[in-house]
């Protein structure tokens, strides 16, 4: 498998988009057996490759085969086999109680309808992107999927899947870089969905806007993992471990910073290398430790180590750049307003770890970030818990433990503020990817009830209009009876109106 992705045509871009908009427009994909046939050639997509999609995701990131399979490939077959089996009730109509008596009588709903052509742009952590996409399908949508060409054995690998499993003329993949994806940003799409940093997300919100585009935006941010005194400090290690070092690091909800009582510094510091030397003895000849994505990203992260300002590497340290290889990595006593260590997201096997006296003080510090788009609470007591939860914001949270909100899917997954707009996973993927119509259906008949609301407009109709939209004092009064009974005062006023409205 070449390691050099064949770029998608500049002048192929606008073809692709025209005939996936016509192929929309036909209303192809309405038919839910449809996209439940797409659905299943997803799972078949990934079921069907496994190893070939672990050795994709090997070469791009050594990333191991648990992590491969229980971040990257486990996800897609649940959310296609997810939707192949409730499809039927998320698209189905949804009848809603009106809440004007006016309307009791007729229909009203909402339905839920795809929104057009998706635009998903990949990441290059977690390169298979093939998430989001099984939520536009479900949702009957016509998707362009741009894989990250940082990840190009994983990209050359979906491409080239892509045109054995899945319906091309409904589902097509533009392969790329900055170039390709500005040239896919000047069409108009019905929906953009990007994962990635922050930088990029300004840059496709601005072209979104010139054509009033929605966006999904999942973000990142310096996500903290705050250390209460009850704390299990072991326990704590481990799962802080497992949440920092995942990917080696490159997860956008991973560990970013610790933020522990001074008191229990030095435990944690002895617990957290405890855990290392347990897992993998010598992270760099290990089979279950990941590595940087590029030399670029590990020159990055070694210059956020070698320009710090504050704090001692007790932990780690090393760096091979030749090997894209970042040690596991614990820096003590940083500043909290170190420039290099704590200004920007990490994305890497580098944990600073900050101490406190207070809970108030930790709060505070964490507060002075923009909102993340994890926050992790270690403790058992329900007043800190509640303390820290009422007075921080974040996109989601986890509480003794890490990573693992984002791995239910029973749940909407997204940031909140700098660190993304949006949500999806499950139930959420498909309403992020579909537009609620709203209806009412009425008949061609009671038509003497409307005259209310017509011109010429008198004292007598004011007060009907009053009665019928539940404003008049009678209504009012009636409110604590149950609403039939509202109805049979609205028929009632109707006939009183009908029998004197040749006197209006």
């Amino acid at each position: 498998m070449s390691k050099q992705v064949e770029y998608t045509a500049l002048d192929r871009i606008e073809d692709h988009v025209s005939s996936l908009r016509q192929v929309f427009l036909s209303g192809k994909l309405r038919d839910l057996k449809k996209r439940k046939q797409q659905l299943h050639q997803l799972y078949r997509l990934v079921e069907e490759n496994q190893e070939a999609i672990h050795e994709a995701l090997a070469q791009d990131l050594r990333k191991p085969k648990h992590e491969a399979f229980s971040g990257e490939i486990a996800p897609v077959l649940d959310e296609c086999l997810y939707f192949i089996e409730h499809l039927d009730r998320l698209a189905k109509d949804e009848k809603v109680k009106p809440r004007l008596t006016i309307n009791r009588l007729a229909q009203v709903m909402i339905r839920r309808e795809p929104l057009g052509l998706v635009l998903i742009l990949g990441c290059w952590n977690y390169p298979l992107a093939l998430v989001p996409l099984a939520g536009a399908i479900a949702a009957g949508n016509t998707v362009i999927l741009k894989p990250s060409e940082i990840a190009p054995y994983t990209a050359t690998l979906i491409s080239r899947l892509f045109s054995l499993y899945m319906d091309t003329n409904c589902y097509r993949i533009v392969n790329g870089g900055p170039e390709e994806t500005t040239e896919l940003l000047k069409y108009p799409f019905d929906h953009i969905f990007y994962t990635g940093n922050q930088q990029v997300a300004k840059i496709i919100m601005t072209a979104a806007a010139q054509h009033l585009t929605p966006v999904t935006l999942e973000l990142g941010g310096k996500c903290p993992a705050i250390i209460l005194s009850d704390a299990d400090i072991q326990l704590t290690a481990n799962r802080i471990a497992w949440g920092k070092l995942f990917n080696a690091g490159q997860v956008c909800i991973a560990v970013d910073y610790v933020v522990c009582p001074t008191s229990k510094r030095d435990a944690f510091v002895a617990a957290y290398k405890r855990v290392l030397e347990e897992w993998y003895t010598d992270p760099q000849t290990s089979k279950d430790y990941a590595r940087i994505v590029s030399e670029r990203h590990v020159k990055r992260i070694a210059d956020m180590l070698n320009q710090r300002q504050s704090g001692e590497i007790v932990v780690g340290g090393t760096i091979d750049l030749e090997d894209r290889y970042v040690a596991p990595t614990l820096v003590t006593g940083v500043d909290f307003d170190d420039p290099s260590l704590m200004s920007d997201e990490i994305f890497g096997p580098v944990l600073p770890l900050i101490t406190y006296q207070a809970l108030d003080e930790a709060i505070a510090m964490v507060n002075r970030h923009p909102s993340p788009l994890a926050l992790y609470l270690f403790s058992n007591q329900k007043s800190s818990i509640e303390q820290v939860l009422n007075n921080t914001r974040s996109g989601g949270v986890t509480i003794n433990d890490c990573l693992v909100h984002q791995a239910e899917y029973a749940i909407p997954f997204g940031g909140v503020g700098a660190s993304g707009m949006g949500s999806y996973h499950g139930d959420k993927s498909f309403s992020t990817f579909t537009h609620e119509r709203s209806m009412i259906i009425k008949k061609q008949t009671m038509e003497g009830s409307n005259q209310a609301r017509y011109p010429p407009y008198s004292e007598s109709k004011y007060a009907l209009l009053r009665l019928v939209l539940g404003h008049h004092p009678l209504m009012l009064t009636l409110k604590k009876y149950k609403s039939p009974l509202k109805i049979i005062v609205a028929i009632c006023a109707f006939l009183v109106f009908y029998f004197k409205r040749k006197n209006m």
